[in-house]
């Protein structure tokens, strides 16, 4: 449409890419598109090798993510008709802490010939637990040296972020840890595959690698505390300068533009976190609102112009996810993830074969037939810990569980426990935050799980005692992404100066 400007969202999870053409003067979706990554989650074995994974280990691989740009993004423009001359910015998010080691021009070490059979040279995903020895010797260490940044992050740093991964690699592969001239996160990388330029993130910075606005990063004794060889990892392997969200980090390049059919000049917005970069795009920009971004995992965010200590969560940081608020994370490390496990491994072939019949999903059948039994009815009681507990307690090595089975048990009895008990974890995060100081008022639900499972939905409304809203958008990260693109372009160019 002549005149109009529109602005592109890419949203990098953890099985697919999706990206979505926005309209800026209203928001409207004008067309998406999804690449299913061709490696998903690397988990058992290295693509094309024989060389088997140790438990707890998810990578990923970063040709998925150019291959997701190469596929979406023309997808959009053959969709729409949108002239590219029309779209004013980009934006993209990434889950988070997913990071990956690569030389000093951005080339992953997962693609040198020298390296391509080293698991430490590809990118580990946000769902990566094999840091856990790291991640308590880091907390540890800044325990009993006083550092008061744990403070921010519920008293622990998790396994899944930033500097655990970091040094675990120097722990077991340090010829590669010396190789990587760069360690840093898929959206940081992603953005400097796209503009030439290396910026870093204030989010994923802040939320995931221990930086704030006020103090920066920890001091290089702290890290030297913790392996003399990591002194000088911010200097050496990182930089200090980061930037926060809806800044410019520069300019599609002329090979970019080639890959996703728009024109090259147009401005791209630093990079974000999936989670973090949904809450605006949920119209949530205001104290009491709990965004519960819901998919394989769930991440809570809240905003508070008020800083509080918080046990267990994941962190905050001020205008972390909103300029002029402090922007509080929790979650959940296995939620969609439970459901998936209980499809693939303990439903009986007469189920599926119900659903294709039907020509259902077996999730929609597994929901009907759950849906008939009234609360308490199945006498089973479940614990969420699949995937270890994220908050509040923040220990990757706990395990789930299942009480009550008998040989009268069915699926659905089984499927709906771990629907509540997935329910009462989030309960326990909402009461958390609220004896502390945080208000959590009204629920809002995006992502995956929301549009595809009512009973989800009712029973985390009955467990946690609110109502429940959900956004319109379908692809609430990637729109929220295409927002900071608009912002990024400026108000100039049709967009705007802030979010």
């Amino acid at each position: 449409m002549p005149g109009r400007k529109y602005a592109v969202g890419v949203d990098f999870g953890t099985e697919s890419g999706r990206a979505v053409l926005v309209d800026v003067s209203d928001g409207t979706e004008i067309a998406t598109a999804v690449y299913p990554y061709a490696n998903g989650v690397i988990d058992e074995k290295l693509p094309g090798m024989d060389f088997r994974l140790e438990p707890d280990w998810a990578l990923q691989d970063p040709r998925d993510y150019i291959q997701t740009l190469k596929h979406t993004i023309p997808a959009l423009l053959k969709e729409s008709g949108i002239n590219s001359e029309n779209v004013i910015g980009i934006g993209i998010d990434f889950t988070a802490c997913t990071m990956l080691p690569t030389l000093k021009d951005g080339t992953p070490l997962c693609f040198l010939p020298a390296y391509h059979n080293r698991p430490h040279a590809w990118v580990k995903l946000w769902k990566h637990h094999a840091a856990q020895p790291e991640a308590n010797a880091l907390n540890q260490i800044a325990r009993e040296k006083g550092y008061s940044f744990l403070d921010r992050y519920g008293g622990k740093i998790s396994s899944e972020w930033f500097f655990p991964k970091a040094w675990q690699i120097l722990n077991e592969d340090p010829e590669l840890y010396t190789a990587a001239e760069r360690l840093i996160e898929a959206a940081d990388w992603i953005v400097w595959q796209l503009t030439g330029v290396e910026k870093r993130n204030s989010c994923a910075a802040g939320y995931k690698a221990i930086w704030s606005k006020r103090q920066g990063f920890p001091p290089d004794e702290f890290f030297k505390a913790l392996d003399p060889r990591l002194e000088h990892i911010l200097d050496q392997k990182m930089g200090r300068e980061v930037v926060p969200p809806g800044q410019c980090a520069g300019v599609l390049t002329p090979q970019a533009a080639s890959w996703t059919g728009l024109k090259p000049g147009t401005p791209v917005a630093v990079g974000n976190v999936d989670a973090h970069v949904s809450v605006p795009a949920s119209t949530v920009v205001e104290p009491g609102k709990m965004v519960m971004i819901m998919g394989t995992s769930i991440c809570h965010m809240v905003l508070s112009k008020e800083e509080k200590a918080i046990p267990g969560i994941c962190g905050y940081v001020e205008d972390g996810i909103i300029p002029g608020f402090i922007g509080y994370e929790a979650g959940q490390s296995c939620v969609g993830d439970h459901f998936a496990w209980f499809v693939d491994h303990c439903v009986p072939e007469a189920y599926h074969q119900e659903a294709r019949n039907r020509g259902i999903d077996i999730h929609a059948l597994l929901e009907e037939k759950a849906a008939r039994l009234k609360p308490g009815e199945s006498g089973l009681l479940a614990l969420d810990w699949w995937n270890g507990n994220r908050s509040v307690l923040v220990d990757v090595d706990l395990t789930g569980l299942i009480l009550g089975m008998t040989l009268l048990t069915r699926p659905e009895e089984m499927y709906r426990a771990l629907i509540e008990a997935t329910a009462f974890g989030t309960r326990l995060i909402i009461e958390t935050f609220v004896h502390h100081g945080v208000a959590v008022h009204e629920l809002v639900a995006t992502g995956g799980l929301p549009d595809r499972n009512h009973l989800l939905m009712q029973i985390y409304s009955d467990v946690t005692g609110k109502e429940i809203r959900i956004p319109a958008a379908k692809q609430t990260p990637a729109l929220g992404s295409a927002m900071f693109g608009a912002v990024a372009a400026g108000k100039v160019a049709g967009g705007y100066d802030s979010i």
